[in-house]
């Protein structure tokens, strides 16, 4: 009796150790199974074409392929349709992909939607233009009411501190179109004999800036600075500007690094650029979405740094990266 009360404790300690084995090759098969886990993000943005966006795109999908995401670049086809974009936000939602980042065409519009997300636990990352939602775990990008501040300091020292200025900007209700033209305005402010005399909305279409812009020169023939407060407005309104000849004539401050402003800002019909760096906003979102999809916490604000770049500083190699960021 004893012998066999002993054989069964024997084979009790047995099967505890054998679970034990297994319990800890599952947790074990578990944890290599959550660091080999492909994450899903979606990264909604306002538009899927132009150099802009394209180098954001470049930069999610290098991250992307770092951190094993499989990214989907998702946008409407204006970037004035704050209600498609509504829409593919409730797709995405639909969907449940592990985290989306997303650049709001609308900052009011697209808030509701956005606070849906956390009815999912669906964490969102706002990237490159803001959105009114408490629900965002951080904001990856410009800091555009201090971008705003250098591009009017560099048109109030061009202008020597008078003089009429127009403003071309973009999207009405853009967060980053907003923050852009306050912080332009507010410095402007200190300088009691410069006027802004007219500020235009062309939509991010360069046609409409083109036109905003002749018109504009028409009406004031006598102005003295224009800024151009993104890409397409920024090509938009140096043509016109050039066309109408008042290259040179007119300080223009303008944004972003398209190939057409390059050439005008070598022709010196535009003065300076306030320069992003996009390839940094697409790669740094994803590399949060990550950090957010693994519960980890973030800082309010993921800034990065804007540069205007002139004729003097635009061959310094730190600068030629930002100008040309496909050139490896």
């Amino acid at each position: 009796m004893r012998r066999k009360n002993e054989n069964c404790r024997i084979f009790t300690l047995m099967l505890l150790l054998l679970s034990i084995f297994v319990l800890a090759s599952c947790s074990s098969g578990s944890n290599l199974q959550g660091e080999g886990k492909v994450l899903v993000v979606d990264m909604i943005v306002k538009r899927d074409w132009g150099d802009y966006w394209n180098t954001i795109k470049m930069g999610a999908e290098v991250a992307a392929k770092e951190y094993n995401v499989k990214l989907n670049f998702i946008a409407p086809e204006n970037e004035m349709d704050f209600k498609g974009q509504i829409a593919l936000m409730e797709q995405s939602i639909e969907r449940r992909p592990d985290v989306i980042i997303l650049s709001a065409s609308n900052y009011e519009a697209l808030g509701q939607v956005t606070d849906r997300t956390s009815y999912y636990n669906i964490p969102v990352i706002s990237m490159d233009s803001e959105v009114a939602s408490a629900k965002v775990k951080t904001y990856v990008g410009t800091n555009n009411y201090e971008a705003g501040q250098k591009a009017a300091e560099r048109l109030v020292q061009l202008t020597n501190e008078q003089g009429d200025i127009g403003i071309i900007n973009y999207v009405l209700g853009a967060r980053n179109a907003d923050q852009r033209e306050e912080g332009f305005l507010d410095y402007i402010a200190r300088f009691p004999e410069i006027k802004v005399v007219d500020i235009k909305y062309c939509g991010s279409d360069e046609w409409v800036a083109y036109t905003q812009t002749k018109e504009m020169l028409s009406n004031y023939p006598r102005l003295d600075g224009i800024v151009a407060l993104n890409a397409e407005s920024s090509i938009g309104a140096g043509r016109a500007v050039k066309e109408m000849g008042f290259g040179g004539k007119i300080k223009m401050i303008t944004f972003d690094n398209p190939p057409e402003m390059l050439e005008l800002l070598q022709e010196q019909t535009v003065q300076a650029m306030v320069v992003q760096n996009p390839f940094n906003n697409g790669y740094l979102a994803v590399r949060a979405a990550v950090e957010a999809a693994n519960g980890e916490k973030l800082e309010d604000k993921i800034p990065t740094d804007t540069k205007l770049i002139d004729l003097d500083n635009m061959l310094w190699p730190e600068n030629q990266k930002l100008l040309f960021p496909f050139v490896k």
